[in-house]
């Protein structure tokens, strides 16, 4: 990234100023992006934990599959999902609170007698899979956070702090040269004064 820049004390000053903004910044991004890098695993370690949950009761049911050919669905549903959030590392994270169920248990009484049971095993299932699905959100959520947070690490680290030294490396480097030069001239319009001074003394 080419930093536009003149030659002046002022443009200097600003640099200065916008190099330090970012190598106190620097830190708490890399801080940040630790943090989130930590919770996205943290959430897709749990994510993957309730999908071998999740696996693991669909599979203990299976010897079942014939009579869950006759359950009625009708009995149990999701009525929904209550979700807060929280933050984490700066970002907005859901957190599931409550999962809420409507069951119609008006005609139970005709049905087979394993289906209250049935009933709790799909609470059961349904439980795991929404708690699965919140925490794919939120290793999704914290992923996408930490993917910007190293861009800007990266374009810190990489480019504006190194782009900002450079330039205030060639200011310095054209003010000392300019002061040189006019340190040169000064003695030599100096030299020249005492020399023509001379020359009127001599005459």
């Amino acid at each position: 990234m080419a930093i536009k820049f003149q030659y002046n004390k002022t443009a200097l000053q600003a640099l200065d100023k916008q190099l330090k903004v970012r190598e106190r910044a620097l830190p708490t991004l890399k801080n940040k992006e630790s943090a989130l890098r930590v919770e996205v695993k943290r959430a897709k370690d749990k994510a993957a934990e309730l999908g071998k949950e999740y696996d693991r009761q669909i599979g203990s049911y299976e010897n079942m599959a014939r009579l869950w050919g006759e359950f009625d669905q009708s009995l149990i549903r999701i009525k929904d999902v209550e979700l807060s959030s929280k933050k984490i590392a700066g970002v907005f994270t859901p957190v599931l609170e409550k999962i809420i169920f409507e069951t119609n248990t008006d005609n139970l009484f005709n049905q087979p007698v394993w289906f209250p049971d049935g009933m709790s095993i799909v609470k059961k299932i349904a439980e795991v899979a929404i708690e699965r699905e919140v925490f794919l959100k939120k290793m999704d959520l914290l992923d996408f956070a930490r993917k910007k947070t190293t861009q800007k690490v990266n374009l810190y680290e990489k480019v504006q702090i190194p782009g900002f030294q450079d330039a205030i490396r060639k200011i310095k480097r054209f003010l000392e040269d300019e002061d040189n030069l006019s340190k040169a001239a000064q003695k030599i319009v100096k030299d020249r004064q005492e020399k023509q001074r001379q020359e009127e003394v001599e005459v």
